[in-house]
């Protein structure tokens, strides 16, 4: 998965389409990601003690990769992202503008 942990991504298709945030957690094995902001659910609680009241708690849902594009840094735009080796290192770089992700 090209995508990792603290990227900056926007999302392309869905609900959320434009929309962006940093990524928490990716989850590979299924293909993806969770991203700050972007598709969140209200999950109602009931109350666990008496005198207790229940509660409405939001939620954020993983949204699939395919969904979401990386924003650079550099050139600030939406980019796919492609790999150079660099010093015997596999480095991630930006498409557009040929600079890595730090």
């Amino acid at each position: 998965m090209k995508i990792r942990k603290g990227d900056t991504v926007r999302v392309m298709k869905g609900k959320n389409r434009g929309k962006q945030g940093k990524v928490l957690h990716t989850y590979p094995k299924v293909g993806k990601v969770l991203v700050e902001g972007i598709n969140e659910k209200i999950r109602h609680t009931r109350p666990r003690r008496q005198g207790q009241k229940g509660q409405r708690v939001t939620v954020y849902h993983p949204v699939p990769v395919a969904n979401v594009m990386v924003i650079c840094s550099s050139c600030g735009k939406g980019t796919r992202v492609g790999f150079e080796r660099r010093d015997d290192k596999k480095i991630r770089v930006c498409k557009k503008c040929k600079k890595s992700f730090s």
